[in-house]
Order: structure tokens, then C-alpha cells, then sequence
């Protein structure tokens, strides 16, 4: 976790040389760094360092509090102090995530005749740290935090399929303050196979390529990317802090004589042959708005 704190975060400003961890320093947690500057303190330190707390069926928080130290100044039995009473508590969620067994019937069209198997299919959502996918965050990494209108790069893929004749397709993506996919509000990001053209920051489809030997099955692969954005009370127009999560459903396409699989979002109309759906979710963004919220 990394927390900065700025000087003008209070009136008047903060004395950043009084600011500190509470229940936090080198003898309780060896990964703690402090930096100081004019304008910010800065804490970094493993969430291992925080208090964690956990609810049954709910998601793991970690929790860390900074506060000022005031000067207080005595004489002849008064006291007096020129300080701002600051203390910020800082909150990283994380989901806990399951995997649930989806029915797979793979048909193949004449000729041959059509085989059918059955079985789990696995998906996995990831965010690439740059536009050219070639390093990718890992689970430690999250919830990653960008800024307003900062790029995130999204892929979906297959997994354990080793059949080059597949093709994922995405059928809808959308974005949510909660980690159920179905809570409102939501906003949508791919629609009906195609970007979400309400939308004044329109999300791109990012072409995949052609097979390599880090990526030899493309067609297993769909990459996408979207501008952050903060959802607002619709009654007070004040953006809603807290975490931002990314869903999506999916299908997977068998091509064949009379279908491509694949999708024509000029004009919209495509049909496909799908195996199965699976909707999955992952927790992305967190966005800080005020010292009162929780990140």
C-alpha cells in the first residue's frame, strides 16, 4: 500500500514531520518506507503491516490510520497549540473469488459427424500494465489505481483450450461499484458484442494479432480498453468513492461454413454458434476523492 499525504490536506497546513503510521514503525514492520518532501509524506509498506479484517462470505480489508502529532505549547498553566487535528484511515478490499463449474458441450458440423464433450470452462480476466500487453499486474497488484480518464487495458482469455478453431467472443462488459455484477449502478462497456457507443469516451477493441510462440492460439484472446471514469450520486452530482470492478460475459464460437464468428460492429447483426456463457468479474480500480473516503 502507498499513501501520500499532502501538507494542504488541513487548515492550516499540516507540520509533515509529525505525521506517522499509528501502531506503525521499523520494529513491527520491516517493509516500512517513509519519504518526506515539501509538500507530501509518503508511506509505503506490505498490507501484511495492516489490520485485517474479514467477514464470512465478504471481502478481506485491510486497514492502516496516519494521524498528526499537534505541538502543544504550556505556560504558567496554559496551553495553547497552532496544529490541525488530522487522522486518515486508509482501507485496500479485496474479493474473495471462486471457481464455479460451467456444463461444455463442443459440437463439430458435418463432416465429421458432431462430437460432443462436457466439462468446465475457464476464463481469466487480467489488465496489461501498457498498451502493448507484454506484462500484464499480478494478484498483488490489485486494486490498481489510475487517474480520471487514464486508459485501462483489459484482455480476456481462454484457458487449458488447445483447439485453434475457437473463438471467444464477448457478448456484454460493464462496470459497477460493487462486486456483484448484477447491483446498480452500472455503466456499459462493450454492448451486444460491440463498444458502447453512449458513451463519450468510447471504449476500443485492441487487435490481438497474429499466433506467436508466447501466444499461439489468438483467437482464444479478446483485448479491449477503457478510459476510467468515478460514478456520481445521481441526487447530490458528488462522485462515489470506493472500488470500481470491471464484468464481463462471454461465449465461445465454433466456426463454420455459414458463420465466421466474427463480429461486425458497423453493422451490428452477427449470430454465432456459442458453447456456453460464463460471467466473471475482477476488481480493478480505486479511486480517492477526500481523506474521508474509503480506498
Amino acid at each position: 500500500m502507498v499513501v501520500a499525504i499532502s501538507r494542504d490536506l488541513t487548515m492550516p497546513p499540516l507540520n509533515l514531520s509529525s505525521v506517522h503510521m499509528t501502531g506503525l514503525d521499523l520494529a513491527t514492520c520491516a517493509g516500512l518506507l517513509v519519504s518526506m518532501s515539501s509538500s507530501f509524506a509518503v508511506f509505503k509498506f506490505p498490507l501484511y503491516c495492516s489490520n485485517l479484517r474479514q467477514v464470512a462470505g465478504g471481502p478481506l480489508v485491510y486497514e492502516s490510520t496516519i494521524e498528526a502529532v499537534r505541538n502543544v505549547l504550556s505556560w504558567q498553566g496554559s496551553t495553547i497549540t497552532r496544529d490541525s487535528i488530522m487522522r486518515v484511515t486508509v482501507r485496500c478490499s479485496y474479493s474473495q473469488a471462486g471457481i464455479v463449474p460451467v456444463q461444455v458441450g463442443v459440437s463439430t458440423l458435418p463432416p465429421p459427424f458432431p462430437v460432443t464433450t462436457s466439462g468446465p470452462l475457464f476464463l481469466e480476466m487480467r489488465i496489461s500494465q501498457d498498451q502493448s500487453y507484454s506484462s500484464y499486474f499480478s494478484e498483488n497488484d490489485y486494486p490498481v489505481v489510475k487517474v480520471l480518464r487514464e486508459p485501462v487495458y483489459l484482455e480476456v482469455h481462454l484457458l487449458h483450450r488447445t483447439d485453434p478453431n475457437l473463438v471467444l467472443v464477448l457478448e456484454n462488459c460493464w462496470a459497477t461499484n460493487s462486486a456483484d455484477p448484477t447491483l446498480n449502478p452500472q455503466w456499459p462497456i462493450m454492448l451486444t458484442r460491440c463498444p458502447f457507443i453512449g458513451d463519450n469516451y468510447i471504449s476500443q477493441t485492441v487487435p490481438v494479432g497474429s499466433a506467436t510462440q508466447s501466444l499461439p492460439y489468438p483467437t482464444h484472446y479478446k483485448r479491449f480498453s477503457v478510459k476510467t471514469f468515478s460514478f456520481v450520486d445521481q441526487s447530490t452530482q458528488t462522485a462515489i468513492g470506493g472500488l470500481v470492478y470491471f464484468h464481463c460475459s462471454a461465449s465461445v464460437c465454433v466456426p463454420s461454413a455459414t458463420d465466421s464468428c466474427v463480429t461486425s460492429c458497423n453493422s451490428r447483426k452477427s449470430e454465432f454458434t456459442s458453447m456456453a456463457d460464463k460471467i466473471f468479474h475482477i476488481c480493478v480500480l480505486s479511486y480517492c476523492f477526500d481523506a474521508e473516503y474509503t480506498c
